[in-house]
């Protein structure tokens, strides 16, 4: 247990020292930009004393030094600056449109791990026969179709002419209003939250609204997912213990999804919480494409905007989350292989 406390506190250190060093790089991204920040607030018509004032404002007549100490002291108590883009705190914006990423990728996760390692497995098992072949070949077709083509294929096929799914946004516009009324937001999430409210047509329109991006997303999250799966597994196969464990009749079955899979688990573990990291920072497009109105896509508006308070303010909550989730990766694999503690 004192290694386990030790391990953790290491983490923590790494935690404390990769966040100080994402903000120093939001921080420069703002300074070496082609872009000034002080016009994308007054405007190109602005007085020179207007644009003298501003600037003032800003902070940015500071050396920069002082300007990066005034930045984490901010950032530290919560203030990521204001949104030109919303005039509003860029806190409150990012935490109106994290949940909808949130949601986004924990359900493209769940599509990927549910779908993905069971056919690492399968592929493992039949290394080299047509299900192993097939399985290859859906994973390849998943890390070649850029993302955005997917979407935009499956928006015109399942939406646009089979009218099987809802489309792009949240919630059909119909249905909006419903929300406001008979949905108590308590996670951001219209499917938790229209579920506890028991608004079941909302949760309806809600998941039609959400399966079509999830699987687009999901389905490059299996296709890593179950590339991995497979590598594990056959290393795992080829062990003594499972040779051993068929010697002794142990059923295949069991061979393969309770000793195999467990021991092939460990260094699984960290591969889906990578995963389900890159999704949060990698559903950019897919965002865009689907109208999701989620961080990524508020980002891209900024962007676009020239509003950097809210392009770096949601870049350093994705880098944040990012690092997080990789820490608490480490975490669960301590706990779950003794050898690493």
């Amino acid at each position: 247990m004192p290694r386990f406390l030790s391990r953790g506190a290491s983490l923590l250190f790494s935690l404390l020292l990769t966040l100080f060093g994402l903000l120093f790089v939001t921080f420069l991204i703002a300074r070496v930009v082609p872009v000034d920040p002080v016009l994308a607030v007054v405007g190109d018509r602005a007085t020179q004393a207007q644009y003298d004032a501003a600037r003032i404002s800003l902070g940015l007549d500071q050396p920069l030094p002082v300007q990066f100490v005034r930045y984490l002291g901010d950032v530290v108590t919560g203030d990521l600056g204001r949104s030109n883009l919303t005039s509003r705190p860029v806190v409150e914006d990012i935490a109106s449109a994290f949940p909808a990423t949130l949601e986004l990728a924990t359900l493209a996760t769940l599509i990927g791990v549910l779908v993905g390692v069971p056919a690492g497995v399968i592929g493992a098992v039949h290394q080299g026969r047509w299900p192993d072949q097939t399985i290859r070949v859906v994973g390849l077709l998943g890390y070649s179709m850029p993302v955005f083509w997917l979407g935009l294929i499956a928006l015109l096929l399942f939406y646009g002419h089979l009218g099987w799914v809802g489309g792009p946004g949240r919630l059909d516009v119909s249905y909006e209003l419903a929300y406001e009324f008979d949905v108590t937001p308590v996670t951001g999430s219209i499917l938790i939250d229209s579920a506890l409210s028991g608004a079941w047509d909302v949760f309806r329109n809600a998941l039609s609204h959400l399966i079509l991006p999830a699987l687009v997303l999901g389905y490059f999250s299996l296709a890593y997912i179950s590339r991995m799966t497979r590598s594990f597994m056959l290393e795992q196969l080829s062990q003594d213990y499972v040779t051993t464990a068929r010697v002794k009749g142990v059923s295949e079955r069991r061979v393969v999804w309770v000793h195999a899979l467990g021991n092939a688990m460990v260094p699984l573990v960290t591969v889906i919480a990578l995963s389900y990291a890159a999704l949060l920072e990698g559903s950019v497009l897919t965002e865009t494409v689907f109208a999701w109105p989620g961080l990524g896509l508020y980002i891209t508006q900024a962007l676009f905007a020239a509003d950097f308070n809210a392009v770096l303010g949601g870049t350093l909550v994705i880098g944040a989350v990012f690092v997080v989730l990789n820490i608490l990766s480490d975490l669960v694999y301590t706990l779950v292989d003794p050898r690493a503690r």
